[in-house]
């Protein structure tokens, strides 16, 4: 995997895994901030390319590159659990968030929990096309953030998707915020929300 850890001064040994939606990369603002975040607050965190955006630059990546992607995240995992002890966390932005949670779904004790930003429930402007099969299958702690304006899910889509899943789970909704989690306006640093949300919903 391609990608920059961020390694937390005086870490209990916790770290997450963390990548980036179908248009992005992993120098995502947001993912760089909450890296930022979490490493402050004592998690490291290895901010990665999926293995598609690591053979070109840009553009959005093929549903047959799905597993290819899944099996990086895991081996993304595999490298931090030679450097830290503590529990793995893994997640990501949409389409990265996607795949860590059908990596965990057919993996599942490979993470403690996934923080999934943003996931796309459907496609925009196609509800019936859930993404959700996996769902029943995913046994580990989830907890979801999402705008109140993401066209690839509404709150009460995702309130009732999320009841699909035997784990515990918890939705942090961004008040105006649209897929990706940008948001106009002032208020609170989304990354320093999401940082706090994790530590209340995992524990330290």
């Amino acid at each position: 995997m391609r990608g920059t850890l961020h390694r937390a001064a005086g870490s209990s040994g916790d770290f997450l895994v963390l990548t980036h939606g179908a248009g992005g990369n992993a120098n995502a603002a947001l993912l760089v901030a909450l890296a930022e975040e979490f490493a402050s607050a004592g998690i490291s965190v290895l901010r990665c390319d999926l293995p598609y955006r690591q053979r070109r630059p840009h553009g959005p990546p093929s549903p047959a590159s799905a597993k290819e992607d899944q099996e990086g995240l895991h081996r993304a995992i595999a490298l931090m659990k030679g450097q830290f002890s503590g529990r793995a966390f893994l997640g990501g932005s949409s389409y990265g968030g996607r795949q860590s949670s059908l990596l965990a779904a057919s993996h599942q004790d490979l993470v403690e929990g996934l923080l999934l930003l943003s996931y796309p429930l459907h496609p925009p402007g196609k509800p019936s096309q859930l993404r959700t099969a996996h769902f029943s299958e995913l046994r580990t702690p989830s907890l979801f953030v999402s705008g109140t304006r993401d066209v690839f899910g509404t709150i009460v889509e995702l309130q009732a998707a999320i009841k699909l899943i035997p784990a515990r789970t918890q939705l942090v909704e961004i008040e105006g915020a649209a897929h990706g989690l940008s948001k106009p306006g002032k208020g609170a640093p989304i990354a320093d929300l999401v940082r706090q949300k994790l530590i209340d919903f995992f524990g330290k």
